[in-house]
């Protein structure tokens, strides 16, 4: 498992608002307050993955305010951003004004004072998000150009947006699975994704290392695959002329950042894993199997039961009754209790 979790349920009622202060606070000094500081529920991750920090949060409505005597008595020289993905916020910084929605994305600099609300700082809806503290000092961009994208609202929707809000919220669905020794590598991975995404908002793409360029591409086209996989003719071909690049360099950057998988092998296995997930759904029970192989992007029959029996051991109908019986029985199991 990766990071520590809070949950206010586990404080008392009267400690829980000033703890979720000094959680805030932990990276950078600032006023909070809130309507509801008197029964105030929060739940946060805190997941450090070397120099950059990513903590998914919920939260009741609260204002959060960093003045230029804060910024003078502390600056941690980060950069924040915010992934919001339910509620809304409105934010004052770098000399702009706007409010946000559910997918959009904000920087903010905590050289630079700052206020951010719920939009409905009186309500009782929760707000949900991804923030993410990383240095400045690692972001391989110059602070001038960076200033042009603080306080602005940006897209996690599609593009480079999305593949960073994708794998920002898939750090979560994922942290009690990962392990310690993981946390450097995705720290990298989130640094990478993060500077690509900066240099394209900010069409500034050739000052960024090859590296972090080629971390990025491979991103997106992992990105693209997953949103293809049910397409029979995704090949490395239709990838390469996609994302404007020739097969051999998709072969080589792809292999270099898939511990020597290829990109059929990587397909392949992403079409068993969906495959796998539905033949144990209880709720596709009555599907056909060659529909649900069709459905992943392999419409002959006889190629998904000889793929499926190598990866797994099992026939596709064998591995789904012997699924959907352990699922009766554990359901029989809790009911007996």
């Amino acid at each position: 498992m990766i990071g520590t979790v809070f949950r206010s349920e586990d404080v008392p009622a009267g400690d829980r608002f000033d703890y979720w202060r000094e959680l805030i606070g932990a990276t950078r000094t600032s006023d909070v307050v809130s309507a509801h500081s008197a029964d105030f529920w929060a739940q946060l991750r805190l997941m450090e993955l070397g120099p950059v920090t990513v903590w998914p949060a919920s939260f009741l409505p609260a204002r959060y305010r960093r003045n230029q005597r804060m910024v003078r008595q502390s600056d941690p020289e980060l950069y924040h951003l915010t992934l919001l993905l339910d509620g809304g916020l409105a934010l004052d910084h770098s000399g702009r004004s706007g409010t946000f929605g559910p997918r959009d994305l904000h920087l903010v600099d905590s050289s630079q004072p700052y206020d951010v609300r719920t939009a409905d700082c009186t309500g009782t809806g929760l707000v949900r998000g991804v923030g993410v503290d990383f240095p400045k000092a690692l972001l391989p961009l110059p602070p001038h150009q960076v200033r042009g994208l603080l306080g602005r609202g940006l897209s996690g929707r599609e593009g480079l947006g999305a593949v960073l809000a994708d794998f920002l919220m898939s750090l979560e669905r994922q942290a009690d699975l990962l392990q310690p020794s993981d946390a450097p590598r995705l720290g990298t991975v989130v640094l990478d994704l993060l500077s690509a995404w900066f240099a394209h908002a900010l069409e500034a793409e050739a000052a960024l290392p090859p590296e972090t360029r080629q971390h990025a591409l491979v991103q997106r086209i992992r990105a693209f695959i997953r949103h293809n996989l049910h397409d029979p003719e995704l090949a490395p071909p239709m990838i390469a002329v996609a994302h404007h690049i020739s097969l051999s360099y998709l072969h080589r950057i792809f292999q270099q950042h898939a511990q020597g998988e290829t990109v059929a092998a990587w397909i392949r296995a992403r079409r068993l894993e969906g495959a796998r997930r539905d033949l144990a759904d209880p709720s596709l029970r009555t599907t056909p199997i060659h529909v649900i192989a069709a459905r992943w992007g392999i419409p002959r029959p006889s190629d998904f039961t000889r793929a499926f029996r190598t990866a797994h051991g099992l026939s596709p109908s064998e591995f789904r009754l012997q699924a959907l019986s352990e699922r009766q029985h554990e359901s029989a199991g809790r009911l007996g209790r």
